[in-house]
């Protein structure tokens, strides 16, 4: 287990996560059982591993980002069920970039011009 990473998280954190609302995550948790398996303590709650966590996040993915049907997120994850579908960790690794190209940019506001046009042209070519 990687370090900071926790054994369960609760629907709470879960919602703050995905910046939903905890009815949603439930929705989705029942929806989607073949791939998310809550445990719950003995209150009742449920509570979700890491690996919970990264089906929601692609869940969110497929159904806010792409726009999804449900149907067709299902079919999705059923396509990657060996977790080979690596799209969703390299956009959250671009939105960190982007973060820290704009966070570049608000300490150097005259080099901003030049930095975005550098990224809008692409690579330099040799």
């Amino acid at each position: 287990m990687e370090e900071g990473q926790k054994l369960y998280y609760t629907i709470g954190e879960v919602s703050a996560l995905l910046s939903e609302n905890t009815s949603l995550v439930r929705f989705w948790s029942d929806t989607f059982s073949a791939f998310i398996k809550p445990v719950r303590n003995k209150k009742g709650n449920r509570l979700f591993t890491a690996k919970d966590v990264e089906n929601f996040k692609l869940i969110h993915h497929f159904v806010k980002d792409l726009g999804m049907t449900l149907d067709g997120a299902k079919l999705r994850m059923k396509q990657n069920a060996t977790g080979e579908d690596k799209r969703l960790e390299v956009i959250g690794r671009l939105k960190q970039i982007r973060a820290k190209l704009l966070a570049v940019t608000d300490e150097n506001p005259d080099d901003e011009f030049e930095i975005l046009t550098d990224l809008e042209d692409g690579p330099e070519e040799n």
